[in-house]
């Protein structure tokens, strides 16, 4: 369990990260959700003692610093390319094997695990994004820790790598050890992530199941075909729905759930071809919760006539 409890760092004049608490449970992948500027890497580099500030961060009750090994207990990955550019990718797990008293036997098999094994010799300094991701995911391995905390792990990988990636994290978690990874890769974190942290302008926003969370800030609506729309559609208004109409006849409803829409229609003899619930995307939330909390705005695009040729 992660528990952290009151995070704040100023730079300057700035508050980077303000009065942050949460929880980090086993068992599950937690995601760490923010617009850029929301403090993210901060409070990372918080939880681990790596800056000064207020608040403490608690690994099973005690802090990082109080930990005497903790490369056994916890990987971390902060930053891509975390290595010597000339050391070879062997001899950089090596010396952080003897660092820690862990069996240089470990080196080989964290390699093997994330797919380096071909390039255990190779200098990281030729080492795309995506493999400089995978080194510093065998340095967290290296230890065989109950937890493991990732900023933007996803950067450089293929879409193959990825898919290793988020299927690796939750097997881990699935042992009921303890994962927290910040991502913007949103459509990816709905696939890995059970449960969600999410911060804007260093404040909590939300935190808690990643259902909840989208059904929070957004609004499920019910998809419905039937031959007599002409008919329902006055009748979904009359019972206070929202209703749009498609090209195609279809009927989107919002501020009626599925059921109520059914039994609407049944009571009037209307058929239904398709009733169906369209949930919102994690995406979509994240957009809504996150509104007002970017700090980095880009203007709206200028529409552009073209002139002759």
């Amino acid at each position: 369990m992660i528990t952290a409890a009151g995070l704040r760092k100023r730079f300057g004049a700035k508050t980077a990260v303000d009065g942050l608490s949460f929880e980090v449970r086993p068992g599950v992948v937690t995601g760490f959700l923010g617009p850029n500027g929301a403090g993210k890497s901060t409070t990372m580099r918080l939880m681990l003692d790596l800056d000064r500030g207020e608040g403490s961060t608690r690994f099973d009750g005690r802090r990082y610093r109080e930990i005497r090994h903790p490369l056994r207990e916890i990987g971390t990955v902060l930053e891509a390319k975390a290595f010597h550019p000339t050391r070879r990718a062997r001899d950089h797990l090596r010396m952080l094997a003897a660092a820690n008293a862990l069996p240089r036997t470990r080196v080989d098999e964290v390699l093997g695990q994330v797919g380096l094994a071909d390039v255990a010799r190779g200098r990281p300094r030729g080492f795309s994004l995506g493999m400089g991701q995978r080194l510093g995911l065998a340095a967290a391995l290296l230890g065989e820790p109950h937890t493991l905390i990732l900023d933007e792990p996803a950067n450089g990988l293929d879409p193959q790598g990825i898919q290793w990636l988020r299927d690796f994290l939750k097997g881990f978690a699935g042992g009921g050890r303890t994962v927290f990874v910040s991502s913007h890769l949103l459509a990816e974190m709905a696939l890995m992530a059970d449960e969600l942290v999410v911060v804007g302008n260093g404040r909590l926003i939300d935190a808690g199941p990643v259902s909840g969370f989208v059904g929070r800030f957004t609004t499920a609506q019910v998809l419905v075909r039937s031959p007599a729309a002409d008919r329902l559609d006055p009748l979904l208004r009359q019972s206070g729905a929202q209703v749009e109409r498609l090209p195609d006849g279809a009927l989107i409803v919002a501020g009626r759930d599925a059921p109520a829409v059914g039994e609407l229609a049944s009571a009037h003899g209307i058929a239904l071809h398709e009733l169906s619930t369209r949930t919102a995307s994690l995406e979509q939330a994240f957009l809504e919760a996150t509104a007002g909390a970017q700090e980095f705005r880009a203007a709206a695009p200028v529409p552009t006539r073209e002139g002759p040729r």
